[in-house]
């Protein structure tokens, strides 16, 4: 059943719009015109999920902030009150992003020190590399082609791979599992399929990585599970976590900043024949917030009372915070609808905010500024080799972006 949006006296016989509420035609990178509206209103109103619970939606843009570093407010999936996407049996959670400190700090800290910026920009010139040879075979091949299937996947794919320590020749394997958890209609038993295939194969690895370390991510979480710091079980819950989020939510953000850019071909041109790094930059931290990656909101409970915008959220009742609608607020972002890669969009929360923000923003942010960098420099004629509205959007994910994205040149 989808979630739909009511008041905050739920009726289920009311006619009331979905929710993820449905985007408008013709319009694939503006938040939903429903949650538009209620952001506007300024006020809180209650969803009912699939389950029939009515967690607190919550749109705006301070709102979403204050309650995202509030320590009254947690990310335990086991929470009461805690919003569901789905059904869930406790042994497909996605490790410690769905836990509380002091047992979220602890075993983060253990896979922080790649993700530090440093490090990270040691991975630079290797990106550039990855991208200049996916270019070199776009070239090689001719359009059009598919962006998503020649690059857009490939490049974060690669990435994340050489950092954890997983050979890419099992790419196939991982991403068709990935797309099953992500996919918000999926049944139940096939997520739980899907989960167990990717944590069997991780499980494995770290097996033979106990024999034959390497210097690679997997490998210093294998060196934790034999100190006895890490069970092996929460070892492959973070492997199939890393894996999953170093791969989907860039490759989908490559695809779609590439369409939001064609579509707006003035942005394009501006960073296409700049060589300004700080441009370049710009232009990565507006794409994330002018588009939506992240379908369905962060979704948190109240583990006390909590009085935000005139509601109170009692102890024990849901929240769903959907960073599209807040990265679109006018009291935070100046006429939030234009594209704008001039503009300073470094507060957004496409990464969320506070303890629980994005444990791979540096690498996401420095390979999306080599890909932005590289590919329309490359091929500036490349364009669309299909109508807009014919695209494949991924409606159905809980990432959202294209399923495939016809160029040419």
């Amino acid at each position: 059943m989808a979630d739909t949006l009511t008041g905050s006296a739920p009726d289920a016989s009311a006619p009331v719009p979905e929710f993820p509420m449905a985007r408008a035609a013709g319009c694939p990178f503006d938040p939903p015109p429903a949650l538009q509206a209620q952001r506007d209103e300024g006020r809180l109103v209650k969803v009912r999920l699939w389950d029939g619970s009515t967690p607190w939606l919550v749109t705006r843009y301070e709102d979403q902030r204050a309650l995202l570093l509030d320590p009254r407010v947690s990310a335990d999936i086991t929470s009461p009150g805690y919003p569901l996407q789905a059904p869930n049996n406790g042994k497909n959670n996605i490790s410690f992003i769905l836990m509380d400190d002091p047992e979220h700090a602890r075993l983060r800290r253990m896979v922080t020190a790649p993700f530090a910026v440093k490090k990270v920009e040691a991975l630079r010139p290797g990106v550039q590399r990855i991208v200049d040879d996916l270019i070199d075979d776009m070239l090689a091949a001719g359009g059009p082609l598919d962006l998503v299937e020649a690059f857009a996947l490939p490049v974060p794919s690669l990435v994340i791979c050489q950092l954890l320590g997983v050979p890419y020749a099992d790419h196939d394997f991982f991403q068709e599992n990935s797309k099953t958890l992500i996919k918000r209609d999926a049944a139940m038993e096939d997520r739980m399929a899907a989960h167990g295939r990717l944590i069997g194969y991780l499980d494995d690895l770290m097996g033979r990585k106990m024999t034959e370390p390497g210097d690679d991510l997997l490998s210093g979480l294998v060196a934790r599970v034999e100190a006895g710091e890490l069970t092996r079980q929460d070892a492959a819950q973070m492997g199939v976590l890393l894996l999953l989020a170093g791969h989907e939510t860039t490759a989908n953000m490559i695809a779609l900043g590439t369409l939001a850019l064609l579509e707006n071909p003035d942005q394009l041109a501006l960073l296409r024949d700049s060589d300004d790094a700080g441009l370049v930059a710009s232009a990565v931290e507006e794409l994330l917030r002018y588009l939506n990656i992240v379908h369905g909101g962060r979704r948190r409970a109240a583990l006390e009372d909590i009085e935000v915008a005139g509601e109170v959220i009692r102890a024990g009742e849901g929240m769903i915070m959907p960073n599209d609608i807040a990265n679109r607020d006018p009291d935070a972002f100046p006429d939030p609808d234009r594209l704008d890669i001039t503009r300073d969009a470094r507060r957004h929360v496409a990464f969320g905010f506070g303890v629980h923000q994005c444990l791979g923003q540096p690498l996401a942010r420095m390979e999306l500024q080599v890909v932005y960098s590289t590919l329309y420099r490359r091929i500036p004629t490349l364009r669309l080799a299909a109508e807009v509205d014919s695209l494949p959007f991924k409606h159905d994910g809980s990432i959202y972006g294209v399923y495939s994205l016809p160029v040419t040149w």
